[in-house]
């Protein structure tokens, strides 16, 4: 690995924010999928929650499209609520799901500068009622409009650049040391792809 790049990595990872995540319930739409992991790369959240109770596990996160987003981030999969929850109250002190509810709470009154993951729902049906009744409550995005909804990968964008917002204010990216946990084991996945990139495009040359 070059200096070049161990400093570029050090300086993704003094940005990444262990105590924010984004979990993707059912969306299987793989635009809609790279979309959400290109802004979560962008505002610095390196955990990303993928739960499928009714649709089959994601084998494509949408690289290409995502401009390789995909690579630089954790992806959680689960099929089972439970199992999803049970981890993500190992981090996360708050969970909110985006739902359009009597007793959901405003975008802006949400104070991210807490540990705080966000639960996006299916393109169609939204958050379910199953995953809502697990949540610390709803959120909603304000909107002035006819149509009271947003594309999944809107909708995440907006909220996440809120807490991005709310995280620089109170200093979260201006670090001097990581604190990212798997800090450690990034680098070396980080390192290790590029290299085996870079030997597989030699030897491409080297052969032809």
């Amino acid at each position: 690995m070059t200096p070049e790049r161990t400093n570029k990595i050090n300086e993704i990872l003094l940005k990444r924010q262990p105590d924010l995540a984004v979990v993707m319930e059912n969306v299987d739409d793989p635009h809609n999928i790279a979309a959400v992991m290109r802004t979560c790369d962008a505002v610095g959240i390196q955990d990303i929650y993928v739960l499928n109770t009714r649709i089959p596990p994601h084998g494509y996160f949408g690289v290409r499209s995502s401009s390789s987003a995909a690579k630089w981030l954790t992806v959680h999969q689960f099929n089972d609520i439970d199992l999803c929850f049970e981890a993500l109250r190992k981090k996360y002190k708050h969970i909110y799901s985006t739902h359009l509810g009597s007793d959901s709470i405003g975008l802006y009154e949400i104070d991210f500068t807490q540990p705080v993951a966000l639960v996006f729902g299916n393109e169609h049906d939204g958050v379910s009622e199953a995953t809502r009744n697990l949540c610390d409550g709803n959120f909603t995005i304000p909107q002035v409009g006819m149509i009271q909804s947003l594309n999944i990968s809107v909708a995440c964008a907006i909220s996440i650049y809120e807490a991005y917002r709310q995280k620089n204010i109170a200093g979260h990216y201006n670090r001097e040391t990581i604190i990212h946990p798997d800090a450690a084991a990034l680098i070396e996945k980080w390192g290790l792809k590029k290299e085996k990139w870079r030997m597989k495009k030699n030897n491409l040359h080297r052969y032809k």
